[in-house]
């Protein structure tokens, strides 16, 4: 659920020199930080993540895993990811809830903004990087109200 944020959190292009500039530019590798989840009862708790993006099929593919936990709430979310010009879809997966479904969104250089969606599930990411910080902000209307995470290449 609130990994369906999550990672989004990337971006892939179709060629090599749209790679240089694209929205994925920059993401391979382990991110690891912290953040707030909200969720549908008003609470919050802080959470903490680890990010690992695997960029393959000559940069127009993304694979992205993201785990984030805290002391009573935890998610493990992963996404497969394309992008093609500006346009990014892909698939995304929670195994602790045994959910998944479909990403659909648009990115450029640094800034991706896709929604994540499954049977009685949506949710809205965005994903900004900035060299080796990055930050990740989900809205849903769902027993996961939010998130928003800071990370950090390691």
């Amino acid at each position: 659920m609130v990994g369906a944020v999550a990672l989004f959190a990337a971006s892939i292009s179709s060629s090599a020199s749209y790679a240089q500039s694209g929205p994925f530019n920059g993401l391979a590798g382990v991110w690891s930080g912290a953040g707030t989840v909200t969720l549908d009862d008003g609470s919050s708790e802080r959470i903490r993540c680890r990010a690992t993006y695997a960029v393959g099929a000559g940069g127009a593919g993304l694979n992205q895993s993201l785990t984030c936990a805290s002391d009573s709430y935890k998610f493990d979310l992963k996404t497969n990811v394309v992008a093609e010009g500006g346009a990014i879809t892909g698939s995304w997966s929670e195994s602790s809830r045994g959910i998944n479904g479909s990403i659909q969104g648009h990115g450029s250089s640094g800034n991706i903004q896709v929604e994540a969606s499954a049977p009685g599930f949506t949710a809205g990411i965005t994903v900004t990087t900035h060299g080796n910080k990055q930050s990740v902000v989900i809205r849903a209307e769902s027993q996961f109200k939010a998130a928003t995470i800071s990370l950090t290449r390691s």
